[in-house]
């Protein structure tokens, strides 16, 4: 903390809050940024708004975020990218950097005008859809290449779906439910690290879930492939033994068996796996209580990120706190080149200990599977472009 730093804090906080920064009862932290986020505008504002999506990343300790390109419009062009900037411009109370698709429509059929619009996104990617065409895929990462920005994948085989929701484990055999096997994702991993090789693509692999998603990345990376991934706190703290039969459990990639859950820790612990990204995804309440069959993929995550992973991996001494740090702070922003300001900082009380309830989120959405749970840590105040974009009351 620098005294320009604590000068600002002191213009901009409530003296309770500078109080606790100066006597070190609180911790100030550079501002987390999240790489993998849904604010669903335009297109479905009903789900989140920008506005709303960003405000909860303040609360959640986040100075910078990239939302993904599944709106409608879908950003595959510049003309089709312009609304998402417009509101972006008028609402967002932190920095955003939009994605673009990779291909037209999210279809995987045509590329998208990536050359286009290149200077205006972070990167590209069809989340939320695996690119199925190898050659289609080769394509893009031959024109990112070229455009010096990275290929994000949601990696994902089709054909091994087969109408799955929940993990192909014991609790789908044991509850009638159809499963998602681990394949769908690691087989697609595999021939994008080809591919990535193949063109020298710098290559991001969304929410790794399974054992096999962490020893193919692991390979990749001693053998010099341009590859870093990221993957979601719920991955890390929970399994297929604590799924209930409840839409808040429910999300894309599932969550998978135990030794699936301990790889990821491993792949954290080792440096594997370089960024926690929360794949916010929020849903109107009524779609998320149709149970596992019926409801949409997708939770939310941005408020309840650091909280969790500070209680159940840096607490308990599986990773240390200065790791939590680097995958939500210096790693993201050097992957993905996003600057951080001397003055977007983030202060937390690190021995508050509360239960997490929804009504509290600022989030449109409220589907979390963390909902009461007691955790440790809360976010006081986040400051960003000289102002104080979130106080708690």
């Amino acid at each position: 903390m620098t005294k320009r730093n604590i000068d600002q804090l002191k213009k901009l906080l409530p003296k309770n809050i500078t109080e606790g920064i100066l006597s070190s009862k609180y911790a100030v932290f550079p501002g987390f940024c999240e790489v993998h986020a849904h604010l669903r505008e335009p297109g479905f504002s009903y789900k989140e708004t920008i506005q709303a999506g960003t405000m909860a990343a303040a609360h959640g300790g986040y100075t910078a975020i990239c939302p993904m390109p599944n709106l409608d419009p879908v950003p595959d062009s510049l003309e089709t990218l312009q609304p998402q900037l417009d509101i972006i411009a008028r609402d967002a109370v932190i920095p955003v950097y939009p994605y673009a698709a990779i291909t037209k429509g999210e279809k995987g059929e045509k590329l998208a005008d990536m050359e286009a619009l290149a200077p205006h996104v972070i990167a590209f990617s069809d989340d939320g859809h695996g690119v199925q065409n190898d050659d289609m895929m080769r394509a893009a990462m031959v024109m990112a290449k070229s455009l010096d920005k990275m290929i994000v994948a949601h990696c994902e085989v089709n054909d091994l779906l087969h109408g799955g929701y929940i993990h192909d484990g014991v609790y789908a055999k044991e509850h009638g439910h159809a499963g998602i096997c681990s394949e769908s994702e690691w087989k697609e991993i595999e021939r994008d690290i080809a591919l990535a090789k193949e063109t020298g693509c710098a290559f991001h692999v969304c929410h790794i879930s399974c054992k096999e998603s962490v020893e193919l990345i692991r390979k990749a990376k001693a053998e010099g492939v341009d590859i870093t991934c990221e993957t979601a706190p719920h991955y890390l703290v929970l399994d297929e033994n604590d799924l209930q039969e409840d839409g808040r459990f429910k999300m894309n990639p599932p969550l998978r068996g135990r030794e699936d859950r301990l790889a990821l820790i491993e792949g954290v612990k080792d440096g594997t796996i370089d960024i926690l990204a929360t794949d916010h995804a929020p849903h109107g309440a009524e779609e998320k209580t149709r149970g596992l069959k019926g409801s949409p993929f997708g939770i939310v995550g941005l408020e309840t990120a650091f909280p969790v992973i500070y209680t159940k991996l840096v607490k308990t001494g599986v990773i240390t706190l200065e790791r939590l740090l680097e995958l939500l702070i210096e790693a993201p922003r050097k992957r993905f080149g996003i600057p951080l300001k001397e003055d977007e900082l983030t202060v937390w009380d690190l021995d508050e200990e509360y239960e997490v309830d929804p009504a509290e989120f600022l989030s449109k959405g409220r589907a979390t599977p963390f909902a009461g749970w007691r955790v440790q840590g809360r976010c006081l105040a986040t400051v960003c472009g000289g102002r104080a974009v979130y106080v708690r009351e």
